[in-house]
């Protein structure tokens, strides 16, 4: 008596737009939380310039870029899925639809393993199980990332080095002495021609003592 022939069956397209809306939703979860991640490395890059490593200021802004592009094509994939199920040929597409679901799902936990604030920090260790793990992050990156994206980091990378440099200079700046701030005492017109006339009395009575002992010595 419950199961009607009315009862709308579950059909695999329906699945499919579960599973699609479950992705998009944790997709959604993680942009949050990997934000704190981008810009922790982003910091990690302004530090390793300011101590002249050069070297892991750039690894630390590749795998940004990495995770920053990991996200853009994870959201446009799952844009593509949401049009291809909400079509009306499903059936045609059923198969795409359903492996590129599976490749949302591997790329999700791709996602969640570069949430992993610690393993960020370890771009600054100088421990030889940091060294060796920045090795295996620099030769993973140089696969991953395409000429264009090389191209933005080495452009953020020379935005930075110019903050930095304006930084250090407007230091250099606050260093130096400050100038006198006080005021020097404004002199009176009125008291200016007294003290001239002063010193012109007395240079007439120094000339003219001068002249005195001048013939007080012919006299003699």
């Amino acid at each position: 008596m419950g199961n009607t022939s009315s009862s709308r069956r579950v059909t695999p397209q329906d699945r499919a737009v579960l599973q699609m809306k479950l992705q998009r939703d944790k997709l959604k979860q993680y942009q949050k939380r990997i934000q704190v991640v981008l810009d922790r490395e982003r910091a990690i890059a302004k530090e390793c310039l300011l101590k002249g490593d050069k070297r892991r200021a750039l690894l630390a802004l590749r795998q940004r870029k990495y995770q920053e592009q990991l996200l853009v094509k994870t959201d446009a994939q799952l844009e593509t899925l949401e049009q291809l199920t909400s079509s009306i040929e499903f059936a045609l597409v059923e198969k795409d639809v359903l492996y590129g679901l599976k490749q949302g799902n591997m790329v999700l936990k791709e996602i969640h393993k570069e949430m992993n604030l610690e393993a960020v920090e370890k771009l600054m260790d100088e421990t030889a199980d940091a060294i060796a793990y920045q090795k295996e992050i620099d030769e993973v990156l140089s696969t991953r990332i395409t000429n264009a994206e090389e191209e933005d980091v080495l452009e953020e990378l020379e935005e930075l080095q110019r903050e930095a440099a304006a930084a250090e200079n407007l230091d250099k700046v606050d260093r130096l002495p400050k100038a006198p701030t006080a005021e020097m005492p404004e002199t009176q017109p009125e008291e200016v021609e007294v003290n001239t006339k002063k010193n012109q009395h007395k240079r007439y009575h120094g000339k003219k003592e001068a002249g005195l002992r001048k013939l007080f010595l012919l006299d003699e």
